[in-house]
């Protein structure tokens, strides 16, 4: 063989080498090769659950290096977008602009159905409409069905700080919902009527609805469901005219993360929690006053029913053996 022959064998040889190692280094995955899984860290119950339950699965079931990032949610799809982050485990699909966007330009990626039946709206305690004679309360708005019907009544949710106007309690500032509000609030004409009260937190905004309904006192506040709030105050949803609040969520991923980790997105897609045993676990969180990561070790345990369906058998023994 002569020596131009064996410099073009060599690098054919070489080439398929190299063409090998990156197809096995293809076919590890993402954890194998060592970049971790990055979470957002999301800042409310059902999010946070959802969030330490994937990561606890990632990590002792498929040995993937995990982490997560706090931000409010708009910050968090921005670096979704960019691969900064890779997992949003509770998105609210189509009422963002960031995800917007970010779906439009092919950065993002929603699977699976996390949660199904998800509610959000504007809420008053069922007692501002209807009374409540076992705690002598007297209905204060009994013709109140509708956001629209909410010009009326604006002395009846007064603002302790602008007593000519009523106040509504929006989401904190950062939360995608808490735009939506404002816009709403210009949308029904109700810009002059209620101060758009924003609490600092999650917390804040629980604390204010369960202490007016505790004191017997009118609120009108944005909420959602799953919640433990739901469990512990009697609560009427408004209607919306003219709004479809169809709600779907699904597991938000960077599209670098999907196209390179589809063994970890087999198992994403899969991930569901049937709302009632989820807001039934919510309840018990705020009840017990668990850490987020206490409840989703406590569900890994008492419910391998629900969980096992998602994962191989492989990772579903690892997952139970780190229990």
């Amino acid at each position: 063989m002569n020596n131009t022959k064996k410099t073009l064998l060599g690098l054919f040889l070489s080439a398929g080498l190299l063409g090998g190692t990156l197809a096995s280094a293809q076919a590890a995955g993402w954890c194998e090769s060592g970049k971790p899984v990055k979470f957002a860290g999301l800042n409310w119950e059902s999010g946070m659950l959802l969030t330490d339950l994937m990561q606890i699965i990632l990590k002792n079931g498929y040995g993937c290096e995990t982490d997560s990032l706090p931000g409010n949610s708009i910050t968090m799809e921005q670096a979704l977008a960019n691969n900064d982050i890779q997992i949003f485990s509770e998105e609210w699909i189509g009422r963002s602009d960031a995800w917007n966007k970010a779906a439009a330009a092919n950065k993002v990626v929603g699977v699976g159905a996390p949660i199904v039946g998800a509610t959000e709206g504007w809420y008053v305690p069922r007692f501002v409409i209807e009374g409540d004679k076992a705690r002598n309360i007297e209905a204060k708005a009994p013709n109140l069905k509708a956001v629209t019907d909410l010009a009326q009544y604006s002395e009846v949710f007064r603002d302790p700080e602008e007593p000519g106007k009523g106040r509504f309690y929006n989401c904190p500032a950062g939360w995608t919902c808490e735009l939506e509000n404002s816009e709403m609030l210009k949308k029904y004409g109700l810009e002059d009527k209620y101060t758009n009260f924003r609490p600092g937190t999650g917390p804040a905004l629980d604390a204010a609805v369960l202490s007016s309904y505790k004191r017997k006192e009118p609120i009108l506040f944005y909420y959602w469901s799953p919640t433990p709030l739901m469990g512990q105050a009697d609560l009427v949803k408004l209607d919306e005219p003219g709004v479809n609040k169809d709600v779907k969520i699904q597991v938000g991923l960077s599209k670098a993360f999907h196209d390179q980790a589809p063994e970890l997105v087999a198992v994403l897609e899969k991930v569901n929690l049937p709302i009632d045993l989820l807001n039934q676990n919510l309840a018990k969180m705020a009840k017990e006053k668990l850490s987020s990561e206490q409840l989703a070790k406590a569900f890994l345990k008492e419910h391998p029913e629900v969980w096992t369906t998602w994962v191989s058998e492989d990772a579903a023994k690892k997952v139970q053996a780190a229990l």
